[in-house]
């Protein structure tokens, strides 16, 4: 699935910044792909970027109308469909990532035929996947895996990928969630693949390559997650990583959503996804902790790296305070 850029951002009337994560991922990391932000009577957040109404946008080259907002249930409000098809007459794309498909609406799906345009639903792949096969390929390849989900697997691919474009080392991101695919152009949505073709849909985005390239791959859900594990096993899998790193947020009690859970610890994640990976790749290293410590002080978060640090003998960073620098010094090593 590719997008079309630039980006004119639609936040609606939202009130909430965490309901706005996908039009924030990709004003934080890929600015230059976006023109502005479009939102109306009664939003009380924003991504910072130039506010435009559809037309202004339109006159700056914007290609696309990203939904840039999420909602209990993921359905898309009738009340914005008057303005998505404003959008459609400019000559924009629209895009989307709720639940709720674009081309469930029938005037939208007239609209975009008449004007041209495409309306993609990245939640839901269109490519006719095949099963994995487990065969070797060339290049290198990172994955990001976590003790839970949300737990910052996104943040810490990208941060990785531009630490190693700042050395000038070959690298692509490659996407694996909805706000992931908005950050990259392109990807898969690999929670809404049919399971038996999980695997199979992360060897294709991940595909053979030169010997020093590295694909960093974005992680979803947790081994630990009574409810995702699958989804994590078969992206890990198809992956076939030659390096993880370790993604983990301070002071959890439980995995997300489900409080009867137990958490599980760093060690018991490391030995649990390296057993797995070994499946496709029995090479397979753990080259880094990555941890949210928002949850302390910087100086208390540091401390905690730096104890887990050498606990592991791994680089452990917070790369939203620390970057990322020091999991690419041990990466460039493999």
């Amino acid at each position: 699935m590719v997008i079309h850029a630039p980006y004119l951002l639609f936040i609606g009337d939202a009130t909430d910044a965490l309901s706005i994560k996908m039009a924030q991922s990709v004003a934080h990391w890929r600015p230059d792909l976006c023109v502005g932000e479009l939102s109306v009577e009664g939003c009380t957040v924003s991504t910072g970027l130039s506010k435009l109404s559809i037309e202004e946008a339109a006159k700056q080259g914007a290609k696309s109308l990203v939904l840039g907002f999420a909602n209990s249930g993921g359905i898309l409000d009738k009340k914005w469909l008057p303005l998505i098809e404003l959008a459609i007459k400019k000559g924009m794309h629209i895009v989307s990532g709720l639940h709720q498909k674009l081309t469930s609406y029938p005037e939208l799906v007239h609209c975009a035929q008449q004007y041209n345009v495409e309306l993609l639903d990245i939640r839901h792949p269109t490519t006719q996947f095949i099963t994995g096969t487990g065969r070797k390929r060339t290049g290198k390849r990172l994955l990001t895996v976590g003790t839970d989900c949300s737990v910052g697997k996104m943040y810490t691919s990208l941060s990785i990928e531009n630490a190693m474009l700042e050395q000038n080392l070959p690298v692509d991101f490659r996407a694996t969630g909805q706000c992931g695919i908005l950050v990259a152009g392109s990807g898969v949505a690999i929670d809404c693949v049919v399971a038996d073709f999980i695997s199979g849909a992360a060897e294709s985005l991940s595909p053979d390559a030169d010997d020093d390239h590295w694909d960093v791959i974005e992680g979803q859900g947790s081994l630990s997650h009574p409810a995702f594990a699958g989804v994590s096993l078969g992206l890990l899998h198809g992956s076939q990583p030659d390096a993880l790193v370790i993604c983990h947020a301070l002071n959890r009690t439980h995995m997300r959503g489900l409080p009867n859970t137990a958490f599980p610890s760093i060690e018991s994640t490391i030995a649990l996804n390296l057993q797995a990976a070994r499946l496709t790749n029995p090479n397979v290293l753990v080259t880094g902790i990555s941890v949210n410590t928002s949850a302390v002080s910087v100086a208390e978060g540091r401390a905690i790296c730096e104890q887990l640090s050498e606990q592991f003998l791994l680089p452990c960073v917070d790369p939203l305070r620390d970057g990322t620098k020091a999991i690419i010094d041990a990466l460039v090593q493999l």
